[in-house]
């Protein structure tokens, strides 16, 4: 049947995906839109570097993140925010330890393993890489789970991404994920409701 109606399409959150349009070329993939945007505009080498060594770690990273934070971090705004909102009533709490736990997990293998004493994950300059885990990484603390707390190298690797970016910039970034409580406010067609419902909850098995 017709499941994505435009009932559906008007939740764009949904469709989370980033799309790029330059002339007639489209791209929808997250990270291949930041590779591509840092090869047409000559970005600083060090966002994706022209040494191989260290364009196989930014590769190497992004490729463990797909598995690991991409997989966990944005469940936590599922569970605490838009399952409850869709569905009516708020998720047992044990599934969001489960979820809590398996980033606890992924985080304390980005520490040791990509961050190591390092200022950045590559190195002593900021990549991609920091970029696209740093927006992967505030969507927990948007929901009020902060996984910055009792984590003081992974808080030193945060102010050094919001330093090197900006602060302005970097807020203006995550603004929607950090407001994304309000969501809770929105009044959503109950007919829509139905239908996401039983979705939502099968996304979390």
């Amino acid at each position: 049947g017709t499941s994505n109606s435009e009932g559906a399409s008007k939740i764009s959150l949904l469709k989370k995906v980033p799309a790029l349009k330059d002339g007639d070329f489209t791209l929808a993939e997250c990270t291949a839109i930041l590779l591509y945007l840092s090869r047409k505009y000559n970005t600083p080498d060090h966002w994706y570097p022209s040494d191989i060594q260290k364009r196989a770690r930014v590769d190497e990273y992004l490729s463990w993140h797909h598995a690991n934070i991409r997989a966990n971090a944005p469940k936590t705004m599922w569970i605490k925010v838009l399952i409850p909102l869709f569905t009516g009533q708020p998720l047992p709490s044990e599934k969001l330890q489960e979820v809590m736990e398996g980033l606890s997990t992924s985080l304390k293998q980005f520490e040791e393993r990509f961050l190591q004493d390092k200022a950045f994950i590559i190195g002593s300059e900021i990549s991609l890489a920091d970029l696209v885990a740093i927006v992967e990484l505030m969507q927990p603390v948007g929901v009020g789970c902060d996984i910055f707390e009792d984590r003081p190298r992974l808080m030193e690797w945060r102010r050094r991404v919001e330093d090197a970016v900006g602060k302005e910039l970097f807020f203006q970034a995550h603004e929607m994920i950090l407001n994304i409580k309000e969501l809770s406010n929105i009044q959503i067609d109950p007919q829509l409701k139905e239908h996401l419902a039983p979705v939502l909850m099968k996304m979390l098995k």
